[in-house]
Formats: structure tokens, C-alpha cells, sequence
């Protein structure tokens, strides 16, 4: 498993999404961010993605792109996005490929039973395909503000 630090170039990759294939090369020339959470239609997951959807037009006047990812399929990528009016991709993710070039896949505590799961997680990358800066263990209250901010400052 690699662990992406600040600095590094964006890893290759090429996913499906909502709104087709995305291959991180293609990425590289605007900034972009890109965002990883546990699952479609959980009360914190939706209020993320309602977060991003709400500053999504001031982050495009920033020039940056928004892309979420997680272990969710297709389908379930698309009813999310469509009961929620989500106008960015979502990355479908089940063989955590992409999950494990940024190493967000930890063991968790659910009610007491060890599970595997995603760690909320963030990661802002400039116009030349570097991370500039992550955010691990992510809290959703005041978050996209504080992404929006660090995009400010590219």
C-alpha cells in the first residue's frame, strides 16, 4: 500500500464515474480535488456531498474540479447523485484500487466489531498534478469551507 504524501505527484489512475471514465493524466493542467467517503445515502456522506454541491459553482470560478470516490457501485453512484442533484462525478471504487494508492482504507470500530472501511478523507492537488495539501479523519461540519480556502490560496 503507498501513501501519498504532500509534494507527490497525483498516482496514475483510471476509474469509472457518473460522468465517465476519469484518468488522473487528464486531470493534471486544473486544479482538483479529490474526496473519499464511506458510502452513498449515510447522513454524514450525504451532508458532504450537499456541502461540495453547494460551493461547487464558487469552486469552478476557482477553476477547481470536485470529485468524490468510494467503494459504492455505479448504481448506486447514480441514485445518490441523482436524489441529490450532484452535478460532479462520483468515482465507483469497489476493488479499492484507488482507495489503496491513498491508503484510506482503515480498520474501524462499528458498535464494537472491527471493520474495514474508508477514513473520510480529502486531498488537493494544483494545475501541475501535485498534492498540496489532505485532509485525514475528516469531521464534515466546516470542511468544504476549509477546502474552499485552501483552493484560494493555490
Amino acid at each position: 500500500m503507498t501513501t501519498i504524501e504532500i509534494g507527490a505527484k497525483v498516482p496514475a489512475f483510471t476509474a469509472e464515474s457518473t460522468q465517465g471514465e476519469i484518468n488522473s493524466q487528464d486531470l493534471i493542467g486544473q486544479p482538483f480535488v479529490l474526496y473519499f467517503y464511506p458510502r452513498d445515502n449515510t447522513p454524514g456522506c450525504t451532508n458532504q456531498a450537499n456541502d461540495f454541491q453547494a460551493k461547487l459553482a464558487e469552486f469552478e470560478q476557482l477553476g477547481v474540479k470536485i470529485i468524490g470516490a468510494s467503494r459504492d457501485s455505479m448504481s448506486s453512484h447514480e441514485r445518490f447523485a441523482d436524489k441529490y442533484d450532484l452535478s460532479f462525478a462520483l468515482i465507483s471504487d469497489p476493488d479499492e484500487t484507488l482507495c489503496n494508492l491513498f491508503s484510506v482504507i482503515k480498520d474501524k470500530n462499528m458498535y464494537g466489531r472491527k471493520v474495514r472501511g474508508i477514513e473520510r478523507s480529502t486531498f488537493l492537488f494544483n494545475g501541475a498534478g501535485e498534492l498540496v495539501q489532505e485532509w485525514r479523519k475528516v469531521r464534515v461540519p466546516g470542511h468544504v469551507d476549509a477546502v474552499f480556502e485552501a483552493c484560494e490560496n493555490l
